[in-house]
């Protein structure tokens, strides 16, 4: 579902709608290896949106602040925990002012001491009432953060409905999920 409503791949059947741009994170970071993190930031703004540099700068050190990476402006991927380039990639997915932020398993690639620190930053994003799509396995985090939850299987939506409604329903597989992960 993620990768048809990003455009990654077309729908077999439906239509999904929403209004203006989304920004994409991806669970594997995709930085630019070769380019500092300032830079990873300013980039797309600079050159898709033809904004002014000293502008893209500046939210980006705004972000990099509001992410608690003030201090690695000048840092390379490579220099940084996977918790902070996790980080980095939230602040480049938000320098060019998406409507909707789509995150794809934002924790997966993160060693489970550094999972707390990203779920910190999506919850304040959901405070600050930023729309996001989160495909997650984090299931506490999902029924505490969430207005709306679904719950595929086999690429299909099997449950639908508010966190309450979705977490204690009576189907079958949902149940079955949720015992796996209670083991």
């Amino acid at each position: 579902m993620l990768r048809c409503a990003t455009g990654l791949e077309t729908p077999d059947s439906g239509e999904i709608h929403y209004e203006g741009e989304f920004g994409l994170v991806f669970q594997n970071f995709n930085l630019f290896p070769h380019f500092s993190v300032l830079r990873n930031i300013i980039d797309a703004p600079v050159k898709v949106q033809k904004r002014d540099k000293k502008e893209a700068i500046e939210t980006a050190r705004a972000l990099l602040k509001k992410m608690g990476l003030a201090d690695k402006e000048n840092a390379y991927p490579y220099q940084l925990s996977g918790g902070q380039q996790q980080r980095v990639s939230i602040a480049r997915a938000l320098a060019m002012n998406p409507k909707i932020l789509f995150f794809d398993e934002p924790t997966s690639a993160l060693d489970p001491e550094l999972t707390g620190e990203i779920l910190k930053v999506i919850k304040d994003l959901a405070a600050e009432h930023m729309t996001m799509v989160i495909v997650t396995h984090e299931m506490n985090f999902a029924k505490n953060v969430s207005d709306q939850v679904i719950f595929m299987d086999k690429g299909l939506i099997a449950e639908q409905g508010s966190p309450e409604e979705v977490f204690s329903s009576q189907n079958v597989r949902m149940q079955e999920f949720l015992g796996k992960l209670s083991v």
